[in-house]
């Protein structure tokens, strides 16, 4: 595996005290990769990305990014810090247009940086150009999320979190979110990915894991967790004799 870039170890995280979602989940994510974080309904999965963006309050383990200790950092700091969270909702601002939306994502940078970076933006997402001056409720699904991604990378993030890109999304949409995500892989950004469509995750993953009841259970090259059927059988909601054909987790 590459570098290192984000580390967790026996992570422990939940809504309430004394009530784990996360029990102890250890994930690895090396430079360029894009791992991926699978399982059943309630098996913890967005907790465990929203508390390693400090949006979930940690309980017990550590994480690490790019070999500092992020475990108690505020969800505020985290941009800083070079970890951008894209959550499944509520994820651009409805009111303001494309254009604004990438402005105000631009905080941290210096002025004179924030007007080429957003045409660098511009023109990693085409589909956004036409759109600069629309407001961003009025996008469709794909552009929003292709927006909400954009907000994320004009920071110049060292590892790009992601909570259900594909969620609610036409199988068109679907595919442009995944082309999206392996081009940004290209690009050199590191990739942390939370998807309920495990086929279409696992087609451009470099590594996943499966997490069952808040723990980190299987752990393994993305395209041979696919066609594990014991895998597909327990975790993904697959018989074992079509794990390497079905659909959806």
């Amino acid at each position: 595996m590459n570098e290192t870039v984000l580390d967790v170890r026996d992570l422990e995280a939940g809504y309430e005290p004394g009530v784990p979602i996360v029990r102890g989940a250890s994930i690895t994510v090396g430079k360029g990769e894009i791992v991926v974080v699978l399982g059943p309904n309630g098996a913890g999965k967005s907790s465990l990305i929203k508390a390693i963006a400090g949006l979930v309050p940690i309980t017990g383990g550590t994480a690490f990014l790019d070999g500092k200790d992020i475990t108690a950092a505020p969800a505020h700091t985290m941009v800083r810090l070079g970890l951008a969270f894209v959550p499944q909702t509520e994820n651009i601002f409805p009111l303001m247009s494309v254009e604004d939306n990438l402005k105000v994502a631009c905080g941290i940078l210096e002025r004179r940086e924030i007007p080429g970076r957003i045409e660098e933006m511009y023109a990693a997402f085409p589909d956004l150009v036409r759109q600069r001056r629309t407001t961003a409720g009025n996008l469709s699904g794909g552009q929003r999320q292709m927006l909400a991604v954009a907000r994320a990378l004009i920071v110049h993030p060292k590892v790009l979190v992601l909570d259900e890109p594909s969620a609610g999304l036409s199988p068109k949409f679907v595919s442009m979110v995944f082309e999206m995500l392996a081009g940004i892989r290209k690009s050199g950004v590191t990739i942390l990915l939370v998807e309920q469509n495990a086929k279409a995750a696992l087609a451009i993953g470099d590594r996943a894991y499966v997490l069952v009841e808040g723990k980190d259970r299987h752990e393994g090259v993305a395209s041979e967790l696919w066609n594990d059927p014991v895998v597909a059988e327990l975790y993904l909601g697959q018989r074992p004799s079509h794990a390497s054909k079905g659909g959806a987790a």
